[in-house]
């Protein structure tokens, strides 16, 4: 595998189970940390959908190259699709030989069957940092670059209930086609804290947040759980939570940020979810 790559297993979590673990126990099933990591690549396999969590940081260069023993395939997306969100300074992803520049919140769809796929950092002083998401595929689509600025901007909330923010549909069927994943990064005007509430589940699909631009000494409490039966995850900047589909996920900080949602599962209709009022939350 390369002293670059590292990867993680996550075994799936039923919800009776989930009920049982103590603070230790959530952030080990749910939390991911340690995504940003100079010259590496980490990978985090869940079995909740087979989706792969992953994070990089070329310094200035690395290889999307993984042991087929550890996924079963000859190379990454020979069953797969990929989509990736750059958080940090410019860099490039080079998909079979083709050059794909992406600026700060630019996203990249990679289509099943690219074989190569190459990380770079335009500036070792200001690195690239490159957010992805991977899920099973079953046919091809052209892998495209989508900008901010070409992302579906939706407008949301209000400061009276401090969630004004903005969703930015980048990887997303009213922008291009995938098979299955889903990607986006939404941001939390000054004087918000809250995303996703009143919240809702996804019966059909399972969303990973990967929060970001949260100040040093800041923290979301992000809610998990059947809504009947809450807990809570204290995030730190460029963390992640994986949502199984019988769980919540909203969350609220101690300052606004932003974050990146993705999800894979059985279709992508972004309103196919199952709304909690929030008197029935516990």
């Amino acid at each position: 595998m390369g002293e670059t790559l590292s990867l993680e297993i996550r075994h799936n979590i039923h919800p009776e189970h989930a009920k049982t673990l103590d603070t230790e126990g959530l952030r080990r099933e749910f939390l991911v940390q340690g995504l940003f990591v100079p010259g590496r690549v980490k990978l985090v396999y869940s079995h909740i959908d087979r989706i792969i969590v992953g994070g990089a940081v070329p310094s200035p260069e690395l290889k999307l190259d993984i042991d087929k023993k550890l996924i079963g395939a000859e190379y990454l997306l020979e069953r797969r699709e990929l989509g990736l969100i750059n958080l940090g300074g410019p860099g490039e992803v080079i998909v079979d030989g083709l050059s794909y520049p992406l600026g700060r919140l630019d996203s990249l769809y990679v289509g099943k069957g690219s074989r190569s796929i190459v990380l770079r950092s335009r500036d070792n002083g200001n690195p690239a940092k490159f957010y992805f998401l991977s899920g099973m595929a079953h046919a091809t689509f052209p892998t495209r670059r989508v900008t901010l600025e070409e992302a579906r901007k939706i407008p949301l909330g209000s400061l009276e209930t401090s969630n004004k923010r903005t969703i930015y549909q980048m990887i997303h069927p009213a922008v291009l086609p995938t098979c299955n994943l889903v990607m986006g990064v939404t941001c939390l005007d000054v004087g918000s804290v809250w995303n996703t509430m009143p919240p809702h589940t996804h019966e059909r699909r399972m969303e990973v947040y990967l929060y970001f631009d949260l100040p040093q000494n800041a923290v979301v409490f992000h809610l998990i759980g059947e809504p009947r039966e809450t807990r809570h995850i204290v995030v730190r900047n460029e963390e992640a939570v994986i949502a199984p589909s019988w769980s919540i996920h909203s969350g609220v900080g101690t300052s606004n940020y932003s974050f990146v949602w993705g999800m894979v599962g059985e279709n992508q209709n972004f309103d196919d979810m199952d709304p909690v009022p929030v008197e029935l939350l516990r």
